[in-house]
C-alpha cells in the first residue's frame, strides 16, 4: 500500500507531497495533470523491474512501443540545462514474500520509505536521446512517533500490516567514493557485513536487482512496487475469449476476463460449487440500471479449447461477452476483481465513470470503493489487501465520495530560481480530513461548488415540484 508520494521535477509535479489511504479520489478539470500522478506511480513500479531507459519509455506508451524520450518525464525536459527528478514513496509492504526460486521470507520491517533521484545525461554530440543516470537510492524503515500511516484504521488492522524493528534501519544506502564514484550499499539484515554495488554507471536501480530471500525487506519493497498497476480497461480486450493456455489473471487492459472468472469460480478454497461465485458476480452486476441479469457463467469449449463468458438475461436471452456494452463490461471486470482474492496491490483508475449512465454512478462508485481494503478489519481472504486511487472530472463522482477520500487537483503558482513564477500541480485535501497538515493548503465546500451544483447553462431541468 502506497501511503505517501513525494515528487519533485517529474512532468508538472514540481513539488507534490500527498498522502493516500485505502481509497482516494483525485478530482479536477481536464488538462491539469492528474494523470501525471499515475505516471509517477507507474514509473516507480517499472523502476522496480526494468532498466532505467526501458522504464522511462514504458510510461504512458502503447503496447510494444519503446520510442519514448527520457526528457518527457522531466519538468521542461527539453531545455538545455541540468535535469533532476526525485521520487519518494512511503509504503506498507507484504508481511511475507517469495523469491524467484520459491523461497519464502519475512521482512524485518513492513512500513518503509524508498527514495530515488535521477538525472538526465545527454548523448555526446547531441545525437539521439540521452539516458537516465542514478544519483541516489535509499530504502529505510519509517521510525519515530507515531511510525504508523495516518489514515484512520483499527488497531487490529495496523497490528497485522505494520511490523517494526524498534530502531532506525537502512536497507539501501548511497555514498560517494573517490575512485568509483557512486556506491549503493545493500545492507544485510541481522548481520554485520554488507554488499556494495557501483551505481554511477548502473543501467537500473539497485532495488530491481534484488531477487533473493537473503534480503527480504528490500525484496518486499520491490514486490510491493511491482504490484502497483494502472487499470485501463479496453472494450476489445474485455470482449476477447480466452484460450486454455491463457493467463488466469486479469490484465491491466482487461484481457483474460473469462479465464480469470473461471479460475476464481473453481478455486478449491472458495466453495464446493462454482455457482456461488457466479451468483455473487451476477448479483453485483444486477446493481446496474438497465441490465437484466439472471445468471452468469463461463463455458469451456473443449473442441476449440476456448473459455467464453456468457450472461443470461431474465427474458431468457443468452449473450456472450462480445455482445455486452462497454460500460457493462467495465463494471463486470471490477465485479470479478472484487471476488478475486489473488488480486492485491495498488490499482490506479482513470475516470471510472466512462461508459456508465449517470443513473449507475452510485453503483460504480460503491463498487470501486468496495475493491479497497476495509481498514476497520484485519486483512485476509475476506478482506483482500487492495488499494484504489481514481481520478475524475465528473461532478457526479465527486458528490458520491466521502470528503475525506477526496483530493482537489489545482494548478498553483510556484516560484523557481531560473524560470520565475510557473504553475504546477498541487493536490489539496479536504480541510476536515485526516490528510490535513499544519501550514498546508486545504479545500472547503466553497472550493468545489462547481462539483456540487448543476451548471448554470443546463438546458434541461426538472420543475421543483417533481423533485422528490
Amino acid at each position: 500500500m502506497l501511503t505517501r508520494l513525494e515528487v519533485q521535477g517529474f512532468k508538472n509535479l514540481l513539488d507534490v507531497d500527498v498522502e493516500f489511504g485505502p481509497f482516494t479520489c483525485i478530482a479536477g478539470a481536464n488538462g491539469m495533470g492528474k494523470s501525471n500522478v499515475f505516471d509517477a506511480i507507474e514509473f516507480l513500479s517499472y523502476l522496480a523491474t526494468d532498466p532505467l531507459q526501458q522504464a522511462s519509455q514504458r510510461v504512458r506508451s502503447a503496447a510494444g512501443n519503446r520510442g519514448g524520450d527520457p526528457r518527457d518525464l522531466f519538468w521542461d525536459g527539453y531545455r538545455s540545462d541540468r535535469h533532476l527528478m526525485t521520487l519518494a514513496a512511503e509504503m506498507i509492504v507484504p508481511p511475507e514474500v517469495e523469491d524467484e526460486l520459491g523461497e519464502r521470507a519475512r521482512p524485518t520491517a513492513t512500513f518503509l520509505r524508498y527514495e530515488i533521484t535521477l538525472r538526465y545525461e545527454a548523448t555526446k554530440g547531441d545525437h539521439g536521446p540521452g539516458r537516465l543516470q542514478l544519483v541516489r537510492e535509499e530504502l529505510r524503515q519509517i521510525d519515530g512517533p507515531p511510525a504508523l500511516p495516518r489514515f484512520p484504521a483499527a488497531p487490529e488492522f495496523l497490528d497485522s500490516v505494520v511490523r517494526s524493528t524498534g530502531r532506525q534501519h537502512l536497507f539501501l544506502a548511497t555514498r560517494q567514493r573517490d575512485v568509483h564514484g557512486l556506491v549503493v550499499d545493500v545492507l544485510d539484515e541481522g548481520r554485520s557485513s554488507k554488499r556494495s554495488r557501483v551505481g554511477e554507471r548502473a543501467s537500473r536501480t539497485v532495488l530491481s536487482t534484488v531477487n533473493t530471500a537473503d534480503y527480504p525487506t528490500v525484496l518486499a519493497a520491490r514486490r510491493e512496487m511491482q504490484s502497483w498497476r494502472r487499470l485501463a480497461l479496453e472494450p476489445s480486450s474485455l470482449r476477447a475469449p480466452d484460450e486454455a493456455s491463457s493467463p488466469e489473471t486479469l490484465a491491466p487492459n482487461g484481457r483474460h476476463l473469462a479465464s480469470t472468472l473461471y479460475r476464481v469460480a473453481h478455486a478449491p478454497d472458495w466453495s464446493t460449487s462454482p455457482d456461488r461465485t457466479y451468483a455473487a458476480v451476477a448479483g453485483r452486476l444486477a446493481d446496474l440500471t438497465g441490465v437484466s441479469v439472471d445468471s452468469l457463467d463461463v463455458e469451456f469449449d473443449e473442441a476449440r479449447e476456448i473459455f467464453t463468458l456468457f450472461l443470461q438475461e431474465r427474458g431468457g436471452l443468452r449473450l456472450p461477452a462480445r455482445a455486452l456494452s462497454e460500460g457493462t463490461l467495465r463494471f463486470l471486470a471490477l465485479c470479478i476483481l472484487l471476488e478475486d482474492t489473488r488480486f492485491t496491490g495498488l490499482i490506479c483508475m482513470e475516470e471510472p465513470e466512462n461508459g456508465i449512465h449517470p443513473a449507475n454512478l452510485p453503483a460504480m462508485v460503491q463498487l470501486v470503493r468496495d475493491l479497497a481494503v476495509d481498514p476497520t478489519d484485519r486483512p485476509g481472504d475476506a478482506n483482500p489487501f487492495r488499494q484504489v486511487i481514481v481520478n475524475t472530472h465528473a461532478p457526479g463522482v465527486v458528490q458520491l465520495c466521502d470528503p475525506a477520500d477526496l483530493l482537489l487537483a489545482q494548478l498553483r503558482p510556484r516560484s523557481t530560481p531560473d524560470r520565475g513564477v510557473v504553475r504546477s500541480l498541487s493536490l489539496v485535501p479536504y480541510r476536515q480530513s485526516w490528510r490535513t497538515r499544519p501550514g498546508r493548503p486545504t479545500f472547503s465546500e466553497a472550493d468545489v461548488v462547481a462539483y456540487l451544483a448543476n451548471p448554470a447553462s443546463a438546458q434541461l431541468r426538472l420543475p421543483p415540484g417533481l423533485i422528490a
